[in-house]
Formats: structure tokens, C-alpha cells, sequence
């Protein structure tokens, strides 16, 4: 085979230079070159003859077949719903997270719950003896011996792989993970980011031409971020992201990127010695025993995805003891929470310049929606007054520099889900369209925030 020549691009302005530098002499950025293929002999291992001898020829819009394919489903009623309905063939997902978050657990699992489909699960960080051993712990969950179609590949060569691949012909691929593999055809070690993204781009050509899917597990950077090249998540047609605290129970599965489905969609699970189970009703684990509470707390209805969520939000106001008050959010917006504090001190007078104030999203769920605003600030208010909100009321509503309730998407299927679990009022904003009739909840709209306080504390 002829020898590969390559060169290397700036990822910063796009210059090209011959040999890798560590600064780009043209936007004197440091570390920016990335090694790119520039004449490839074609690597016949990896690719099946059924697309070698393939005759590619522009075609019509108008004769090509509408029918959508039918859809895998994997056995997990989260994960197929998150992906739209199932897995697509052909389709190139990619999954991320934190380490040890459950990644590898949860296709693993989804894995063993499909018996009726040929899985190829290929492992570049284990043994295969340790995902035995993790395997058995997760059928033991199940209720059952591990199941005898899922294959384990311990390989990290794409051309190895993709033989293997066409020689098997699974339903199903699981790379666990991109940043383990590397490919002969171009220099550097695995992980970098022209290996990632050239054993990306043979994977995707490979599971288009073979029409089967494939689910990808990538590391994240420190900053959250999916680690390799931005163009990874280009490539790929799904990108899932697989978050929650690890001294919490709860994981969510969110997807960021979703060719075939919506994006509006939200899995969410627990983590079990037994592997992860579904949460069935996450509102009503999340707020647990509803009994009397002290003050500063309140529930808000808050929407994650397409699902309704009501969530405990605590809050904890307290004189300062050093001269500078401390401002403290968990699975909140710290800077939100400091425009809220400034709203009721100039709008509403409240005088909480001296004063500590910590907030708390319970369950260890993090929430970007501003419908929570609402219960943000009754809860703030009651813990500095030290008189407790009513445990029957619920509040949807976002908060503007004016003090005004501003009104948010959806309220309708709050109110049904705050129904659902009991709750005899609800606080939304006034001016609301839509508004279901009179029913088992009572309905308050409120137009700024002064009218919620005259109604809860009087």
C-alpha cells in the first residue's frame, strides 16, 4: 500500500503546514495543529466488498422511497423513547458523560435486554472476563442468566473491527469507547484528535453502507464538554448526554443532537447495585413524604424536556457572619439566584444585602428552566420571614427585573401533573392561555410578585 501522506491544519484559523508545529505561524496560536489525511490509499480490510462493488449515481428526490425503516427497540423504554422510538439502522449515535456516571452500564444492559437481537459489544478499556463479571451482576438484576447473543469483541484496530463486523453482521454495535480506538492509516496515539475523528469517519461510512447501528461511548473533558474535535458531534447522527451527581441515586438522559427524533425528550433513572433501573414517577420520588415542612421550602413545577417534573426547591436565609454574605446554589444558577435577591431588595424592599443565602434543588437534579423563579423567591422570602409555605401549593412562573410574573410554555400539562399528586393550589402567571377548567386544583394566577406574598404570608 502506498505510504499515507498527511498534513496538519490549524483548528483555530484553518492554515495548513507540513509538519506539526507547536505554534501556528499564522494566528500564533499555541497547540491548535491537528494531523488530517491528505492522500489515502482506500484500506481494502475495512472495507465490506457489498461497498466496494457498489455503484454510486446521483438520484431524484422524487424516486426515492418516503417509508420510514422500521426502528430497533432495545428493551429499555427510556432509551428508546429518548432516541425517538428506537434506534434507526444505520444510524451513528454517541453517548457522554462523567466517568463512572453509568455509561458502559447502561448499553451494556440494553444489551442483555434484547434477546432477539445480535449485539457486538466491543470493549477497549476492559477484559473480556471484566465485562463478564459486570454482564452476570446486571442479568442477576434482571432476573436471568446472560443472555447468549451479545457478542464481546476486546479490540481497538477499526480495520480488525469492521472485518469482524462483516463477518458477524450483528442488529447492533457498541464501541465503548471512541477514544480507545485508532486506525492504520494514520499516525498518533488514541484519543488524539485526528484518531478520533478519522475512526469516526470509517465507523459512520461503514454503518451507513451496512445499514447497521451503532452506539459510540465518549470521554468528556473537565468543562463538560464531549472530548475530541467539535466535528465528532457533527458526524454522528444522535448525541446523548448521560449526566447526574454521583452521590445522588438519579441519572438523566438528555439528547443534545437527534436526526430522527426530538430533542425535547428526557430519560431518567436510578442507580442500583443490580444496574439502572427506570424511574417510573420521578415527581413523586423526588418530593418524597409531603408532611409539614419548616420554613423556606416550596415546590415548583418545572418541565424537563417534554416531561413535567415538580421538584423541592429548599432555601436557607441567615444573618452574615463575616462581612461579606455568602450567595450559594446547588443544582441552581448562581447568577440567576443573585438577580432574583435583586428583584425583592429593589422592588420589593425586602432587605437581604446582610444576609447568607443558600438554595437547594433536592434530589440532586439540576434545573436551567426560569418557571422555577417563581418558587425560587417564595421560598427565599419564607425562610427569611421563618414562616413555612403551605406544602398544598405549587408555583410555575418566571420572574422579570420589573417583579412581574412572566408566563411559561406548557402550563397546562403542570397543572395536570401537580393535579396528579394532590396539590390544592398552583400559583401561575396571569395572563395564561389555555387554562384548563375548574377541576381538583385550584388555579391562582398572579401578575407580579408582591400579589403571591400578600397571598401566602398575608
Amino acid at each position: 500500500m502506498a505510504k499515507v501522506r498527511s498534513q496538519f491544519v490549524c483548528k483555530h484559523c484553518g492554515a495548513v503546514h507540513a509538519q506539526w508545529l507547536g505554534q501556528c505561524s499564522n494566528c500564533k496560536q499555541w497547540n491548535t495543529l491537528v494531523e488530517e489525511v491528505r492522500d489515502r490509499v482506500e484500506e481494502r480490510r475495512g472495507t465490506p466488498a457489498s461497498l466496494r462493488q457498489r455503484d454510486q449515481r446521483p438520484v431524484a428526490m422524487a424516486e426515492i422511497s418516503a417509508e420510514d425503516g422500521p426502528r430497533i427497540l432495545l428493551g429499555d423504554r427510556e432509551l428508546d423513547r429518548v432516541l425517538g422510538g428506537g434506534i434507526v439502522p444505520g444510524s451513528l449515535t454517541l453517548i457522554g458523560g462523567e466517568p463512572g456516571i453509568g455509561k458502559s452500564t447502561l448499553m451494556l444492559q440494553a444489551a442483555l435486554r434484547s434477546p432477539k437481537l445480535t449485539t457486538l459489544y466491543i470493549c477497549g478499556e476492559e477484559s473480556a472476563q471484566q465485562v463478564k463479571m459486570r454482564g452476570e451482576r446486571l442479568a442477576a438484576g434482571e432476573g436471568g442468566p446472560p443472555g447468549e447473543s451479545c457478542f464481546i469483541l476486546t479490540e481497538t484496530n477499526t480495520q480488525n473491527i469492521c472485518r469482524q463486523i462483516e463477518e458477524l453482521r450483528p442488529d447492533l454495535v457498541v464501541v465503548d469507547s471512541i477514544q480507545t480506538l485508532h486506525t492504520a492509516t494514520l499516525d498518533g496515539s488514541p484519543g488524539s484528535v485526528g484518531q478520533v475523528r478519522e475512526c469516526t469517519s470509517e465507523l459512520m461510512r461503514f454503518a451507513k453502507g451496512m445499514n447497521i447501528p451503532m452506539v459510540l461511548i465518549g470521554h468528556i473533558t473537565k468543562d463538560g464538554a464531549i472530548a475530541g474535535p467539535k466535528v465528532l458531534e457533527h458526524m454522528v447522527d444522535c448525541v446523548l448526554q448521560f449526566e447526574g451527581d454521583r452521590n445522588h441515586a438519579y441519572r438523566l438522559l438528555r439528547p443534545l443532537k437527534n436526526r430522527f427524533g426530538s430533542t425535547n425528550e428526557l430519560g431518567i433513572y436510578e442507580m442500583r447495585g443490580s444496574g439502572l433501573a427506570i424511574v417510573e414517577d420521578p415527581s413523586q420520588v423526588l418530593l418524597g413524604d409531603r408532611g409539614p415542612r419548616p420554613s423556606g421550602v416550596c415546590v415548583a413545577a418545572t418541565l424537563e424536556g417534554m416531561r413535567p417534573l415538580l421538584v423541592e426547591v429548599q432555601a436557607l436565609v441567615s444573618s452574615a457572619v463575616y462581612g461579606t454574605p455568602q450567595r450559594s446554589a446547588t443544582g441552581f444558577d448562581l447568577r440567576r439566584a443573585n438577580m432574583l435577591l435583586a428583584v425583592l431588595e429593589k422592588r420589593c424592599g425586602f432587605r437581604l444585602g446582610q444576609k447568607d443565602v443558600f438554595l437547594n434543588l433536592a434530589g440532586g437534579f439540576r434545573v436551567e428552566e426560569p418557571a422555577i423563579d417563581l418558587a425560587v423567591v417564595c421560598a427565599v422570602l419564607g425562610s427569611n420571614a421563618d414562616i413555612p409555605v403551605p406544602m398544598d401549593c405549587c408555583f410555575a412562573g418566571e420572574v422579570g427585573l420589573t417583579g412581574e410574573v412572566r408566563p411559561v410554555t406548557r402550563t397546562d400539562q403542570r397543572i395536570a401533573e401537580a393535579s396528579k399528586l394532590g396539590f390544592a393550589r398552583i400559583f401561575v402567571p396571569k395572563g395564561t392561555k389555555g387554562l384548563p377548567a375548574r377541576g381538583a386544583i385550584e388555579i391562582i394566577p398572579v401578575g407580579r410578585v408582591d400579589e403571591v406574598l400578600g397571598l401566602l404570608f398575608g
